[in-house]
């Protein structure tokens, strides 16, 4: 049974992904894609999985470095199976919510307590979100075609709106406001919903706490999470070169924070559908004519895929074929624990 829930939803996904790949590819393909596909270079392949390993090698340190403030230690095969894991279930849930509960599995596995492992995902998440806000504007400056549709001052002002939140919050916590104005709003709520807010209030103050301790050590954390992204999103300029055309990189890489920035916020698994249309939108003008879908495939197989393939194979190999009902019964025994 649990196997065939297991099987369906891989099943699901894999046409999912390659109904889409082939709908990108098929709208977006023109004849003299071929020309520039004749030239395309396979040591840029290499270069892009290079990329990737570097990116996937700092998430793993950034993680490292958060377990450290929180004073836990993780091996590096526990590092290697809670970032790739991530990636499995974060494809297989909706709005990749099962990424989070896979992370807190192994490091439960490794010997971390369950609160302190939802802190140190949290803490990381906030990390990789809050360094493509403060990014954003200063690549978006030199992107002409890209501020004629939203003007600079519009992505400065959401910018600072974005990281003026987190700042808020952050001085709010030395304050009882917070959680008086949720417990006035969440009368309104089901008892469940209010435990949430409270419950989801309360980590988020703890890791203010517990971060504000090491502040060079968070500093770490984050150069090591802006180093992480920036590779990973360096495979699409890798592919580029393979077609040998011109581009700015700049310009390329400030296009890719912005689309990864939204697909933070995409509600689909991995953002899948909404990557490769944003894509298809962002470089369109850029590459040669015809070849943005195969681009866009091959970013999202490169970036993407291959590291959900990884992840498959080591959650497995760990919790076998029942992995979804585990991390259904683990959530469950989290939100009761809290």
């Amino acid at each position: 049974m649990h196997r065939n829930k297991l099987y369906k939803r891989i099943a699901l996904l894999v046409t999912f992904v390659l109904a889409i790949s082939a709908t990108v590819i098929y709208f977006t393909f023109d004849i003299r894609a071929i020309d520039y596909l004749t030239m395309f270079s396979s040591w840029s392949v290499l270069c892009a999985l290079g990329s990737l390993a570097i990116g996937l090698f700092f998430d793993g340190t950034r993680l490292l470095t958060l377990a450290r403030i929180t004073g836990e230690d993780l091996s590096l095969p526990d590092v290697t199976k809670v970032v790739l894991s991530n990636y499995f279930l974060a494809l297989l849930t909706p709005g990749a919510s099962g990424g989070a509960i896979a992370q807190v599995m192994f490091m439960r596995r490794a010997g971390v307590p369950v609160a302190r492992s939802t802190l140190i995902i949290l803490v990381r998440t906030i990390m990789s979100i809050f360094f493509l806000i403060i990014m954003v504007p200063f690549f978006m400056e030199q992107d002409d075609a890209i501020t004629s549709w939203i003007p600079m001052p519009v992505i400065v002002m959401v910018s600072v709106l974005f990281i003026a939140i987190p700042v808020t919050a952050v001085l709010l916590m030395r304050t009882d406001y917070p959680e008086r104005i949720i417990y006035y709003f969440s009368q309104y709520f089901k008892h469940e919903r209010r435990r949430q807010a409270f419950r989801w209030y309360h980590d988020f103050r703890q890791a203010v706490y517990i971060m504000g301790k090491q502040p060079v050590m968070v500093l770490r954390a984050f150069i090591e999470s802006g180093v992480s992204l920036t590779f990973i999103y360096l495979t699409v300029p890798c592919f580029f070169m393979g077609l040998q055309f011109p581009f700015d990189l700049v310009q390329v890489l400030g296009r890719m924070y912005l689309l990864n920035l939204v697909l933070y916020f995409s509600p689909t698994p991995g953002g899948s559908g909404i990557a490769e249309a944003g894509f298809v939108v962002l470089f369109s003008p850029i590459v040669p004519n015809g070849t943005v879908g195969i681009l866009a495939v091959l970013w999202r197989f490169a970036a993407e895929y291959l590291p959900f393939v990884l992840g498959a194979c080591i959650t497995l190999r760990a919790f076998g074929s029942n992995v979804l009902s585990v991390a259904e019964k683990h959530a469950e025994k989290k939100g009761n624990e809290e």
